[in-house]
């Protein structure tokens, strides 16, 4: 027991010093049908960075349309994001997320995005994205294409890397 309450307490110290903490307020437009409302979509995402790998929860509305009776476009969705390439400030990102739709008909989403991030700074990240959510549900299914960016704002400097580095010459 007192083994186990170690390794659970170690494995959180690591955690905790070996990562940083972000927040980050995407706004993305789909290609669906209607008005501007009914296109945009809006995410918070509130996640941990380990160098190049991250995840976060993200929490959003599938649509800012006006909605009449049960809402139907809140959703929570768990994102995994790996840093594929970097060449000076600028990162090739890649993300694939799976998240819920409450009141849903077709309440299962999945993500699939690239994104090209760019770092203002060691605490304000930029990133334009584009990708596809696909929806299911027990009667139905349907996948939009999208078009975003998000801003990032780390809680402490950043040092972040990705799986492709260029040597030096």
């Amino acid at each position: 027991m007192k083994r186990s309450f170690l390794s659970i307490l170690l494995l959180l110290a690591a955690n905790i010093c070996f990562c940083q903490t972000y927040i980050s307020l995407a706004p993305s437009l789909t290609n669906t049908a209607g008005t501007v409302a009914d296109k945009t979509n809006i995410a918070l995402e509130i996640g941990r960075q380990w160098d190049v790998f991250s995840m976060g929860l993200d929490i959003g509305k599938t649509s800012l349309a006006r909605v009449k009776g049960r809402d139907t476009t809140v959703y929570l969705e768990l994102r995994p994001n790996l840093n594929i390439f970097q060449q000076g400030r600028f990162t090739n990102t890649f993300t694939a997320g799976i998240g819920y739709i409450f009141n849903g008909k077709e309440n299962l989403v999945t993500e699939l995005t690239s994104g090209i991030e760019y770092a203002y700074n060691q605490r304000l990240h930029f990133n334009v994205n584009f990708g596809q959510y696909f929806y299911s549900g027990l009667a139905s299914s349907s996948n939009v294409t999208f078009f975003g960016f998000s801003v990032m704002f780390y809680f402490k400097e950043t040092e972040t890397g990705s799986l492709i580095k260029k040597k030096a010459d």
